[in-house]
């Protein structure tokens, strides 16, 4: 009977459980959205125990589809940041808090006012986010003293999936290095628990396990619920963006791993650590290595967001007949870039790379312009975000060529974008769930069925597709970019009022 591993991936709004076979082939596939909470301004969360009956659903059914008893490992990875907090029992204690929260805030600006974020970025390679799990424990030290008392376990999202699928506590580097970590020795730090303050909570912080390592067996609970079989291995598992490298073969310094999703996540591996306030500069792959990620809430849900609002009608179709939207809009898209057009779009509906509180915009209308338009300057303006990250990084860590997932990757249209406005050849990975399949590659070295990752990468992941940018495209893509990035800066005194004048009532 063939084996199989099973990647679990669960992101901000929908979890996947993806089947493939060790040459990375997927074979099945079970999807469950979950639902996101905004009981208030400020906060975006999700109830832990339906990520979990979510996770349950999407796992029988892919699972379903295989002969039982050929799934040979398990792998979890899940959206990164964010804070799933359970008790000493492991009983979740409120809902889990996605990476799209902005409740410390008000922490976040107090540590820049006191100088924290700087020292932070020598001490662990970066400044936490306002979302980052030690922002959030000191938000519910201060306003929720009684939950902060009886936390127990310290959790990120897949390290929830997890521990209810094993009944073990554990967290993997790449996740500790997201805010509880020193740079340098890339393990847990005294240091860095006194800095924030939550020196009290250092012993609720799960054990470090290697990312492809054994962290657990699946419980006979966890066997019931999901039809997985009882004490199948399951692998500690990665933060999702640096799965989602793995699953592009980008295991090693010199490409870029791009991903176009709700967040514009930018990240390149490095051999030693390089701080800039920039970037992020966390734990890679493996031990003497890094990975550095330049980030922010801009990216494919700005699109999302335009589709919707600017093609109501053609999204009600396609939703009712099942077809995609591209296919009902793309002429008209396409029809725009084959045209002159001024009209530009700043991304920032739900975020931006800058410290300023960033509000999107639309610059350059004219009474001739169209929707297609509009369109296509979100498209260009979401790639533009992408440059600035990329630019950052690329200035300190060279690379010649970039792989592109996410919502993204799917559309050539915007795949020849990314590769005219970097000026790079843009690779597309033939597995587009790379995220899960970096979880499953970790699965299969967990359990013997390769011998690294790096074996793992080379027999499993393929590139589908280049794309090569056009010297006139990148030409002209260029001289826009530098107008986009003066737009930006002239702007940018003015957010904070727009910021209030939103707010203020």
């Amino acid at each position: 009977m063939e084996t199989y591993l099973l990647g679990i991936d669960s992101g901000s709004t929908a979890t996947k459980a993806v089947v493939f076979d060790t040459s990375g082939r997927t074979v099945a596939v079970g999807s469950r959205r979950v639902e996101q909470l905004q009981p208030r301004a400020r906060h975006v969360e999700r109830d832990m125990q339906a990520t979990w009956d979510a996770a349950c659903a999407a796992i029988r059914d892919a699972v379903g589809q295989v002969p039982d008893g050929s799934i040979e490992a398990v792998g979890v990875t899940g959206h990164g940041d964010g804070l799933y907090l359970v008790d000493r029992a492991g009983a979740p204690l409120g809902p889990g808090i996605l990476s799209l929260d902005s409740r410390a805030f008000d922490v976040h600006e107090r540590w820049r006012e006191e100088g924290v974020l700087d020292k932070a970025l020598e001490l662990t390679g970066q400044r936490p986010y306002a979302y980052a799990a030690v922002s959030l424990l000191k938000w519910i030290e201060l306003n929720e003293p009684e939950r902060f008392a009886r936390i127990g376990h310290v959790l990120f999202c897949k390290d929830w999936l997890r521990s209810c699928l094993t009944g073990v506590f554990a967290t993997d580097p790449t996740e500790a290095s997201s805010s509880f970590t020193d740079v340098n020795t890339q393990a847990y730090s005294d240091d860095v628990m006194a800095l924030y303050g939550l020196t009290p909570i250092r012993r609720a912080l799960p054990d470090i396990v290697p990312s492809a390592a054994q962290a657990g067996r699946v419980t006979a609970l966890a066997a019931a619920l999901t039809g997985l079989k009882e004490g199948t291995p399951v692998a500690c598992g990665m933060h999702d963006v640096t799965s989602s490298a793995v699953g592009m073969s980008h295991t090693e310094p010199g490409v870029l791993s791009v991903t176009a999703g709700t967040f514009s996540i930018n990240e390149i591996l490095s051999d030693r650590p390089r701080l800039d306030p920039r970037w992020s500069c966390r734990n890679g792959t493996r031990p003497g290595q890094w990975m550095n990620m330049s980030i922010s809430p801009a990216s494919s849900s700005n699109v999302d967001w335009a589709l919707r609002e600017l093609f109501h009608h053609e999204a009600q179709e396609a939703a009712r007949s099942g077809r995609s939207l591209f296919d009902l809009i793309g002429d008209e898209v396409q029809a725009a870039f084959d045209e002159p057009s001024s009209v530009m779009f700043h991304p920032f509906l739900f975020g931006s790379p800058f410290e300023q509180p960033a509000s999107a915009s639309f610059f350059g209308m004219r009474s001739w312009h169209r929707r297609g338009h509009l369109a296509r300057a979100v498209l260009e303006g979401m790639v533009f975000n992408h440059r600035w990250h990329i630019e950052a990084l690329t200035k300190t860590f060279p690379a010649q060529k970039a792989g592109l997932t996410g919502g993204g990757s799917s559309s050539p249209l915007l795949a020849q974008l990314f590769a005219d406005v970097l000026g790079l050849e843009i690779d597309i990975p033939e597995n587009q769930e790379a995220s899960a399949l970096g979880a499953a590659l970790c699965a299969g070295v967990s359990a013997g069925v390769f011998s690294s990752l790096a074996d793992a990468t080379a027999r499993a992941c393929r590139v589908q597709r280049t794309h090569t940018p056009g010297a006139q495209q990148h030409a002209r893509l260029d001289k826009a970019y530098r107008l986009w990035t003066q737009l930006a800066a002239a702007i940018e005194p003015l957010w904070p009022a727009l910021d209030r004048s939103t707010t203020a009532h």
